[in-house]
């Protein structure tokens, strides 16, 4: 303990922290190569649902909107993409879906979307707090549709991929 009391506090929770990131190895964030920060939202029937929980595949992190007209027209690129992809063996995982975080405020206008726009990969989450969400805000979401493509391990490969770009980026993904 002597040799402890040689250093500043300060330099000594500086080290302990340099040292936690050392050992988790990389850090959370929103910039491609981060790991994707967590996010635990309810489904449209009240079951929370953790994007944590869906690693081993590659995600798509989709925030959208029933009130968006741009996601609305954005959304059979992505219906016919998950249809496309969701049984493919990737680099960056088994198996491609979507985790769709809704900035609704209104449950039934998001449900209706949902069925109108035949989105039916089975992760919808929303806190139906608008842009006052708490996913929206962590990932610095600041217009919509936006999206975070994470590989199995939850690190972001990549951002924004709109209409055919989502497509040519998986395909050439696959193993």
């Amino acid at each position: 303990m002597k040799q402890l009391n040689k250093y500043p506090f300060g330099v000594l929770i500086l080290f302990m922290l340099l040292n936690a990131v050392t050992v988790l190895g990389q850090k959370k964030g929103t910039n491609i190569g981060d790991i994707a920060p967590n996010i635990k939202l309810r489904n449209p029937e009240g079951k929370a649902i953790e994007l944590e929980s869906l690693r081993g595949q590659l995600v798509l992190i989709d925030f959208w909107a029933s009130w968006c007209p741009p996601c609305r027209r954005e959304n059979p690129y992505v219906v016919d993409t998950y249809n496309s992809f969701k049984d493919m063996e990737f680099k960056g995982g088994k198996g491609f879906t979507i985790y769709s975080v809704s900035l609704d405020k209104k449950q039934a206008a998001w449900k209706h979307a949902i069925e109108d726009d035949q989105l039916s990969w089975p992760y919808h989450v929303s806190d139906l707090a608008g842009w006052n969400s708490r996913a929206a805000a962590m990932y610095g979401v600041n217009g919509i549709p936006m999206n975070f493509l994470i590989d199995k391990d939850g690190v972001i490969i990549a951002k924004n991929l709109r209409g055919q770009n989502l497509k040519a980026t998986l395909q050439g993904l696959i193993k």
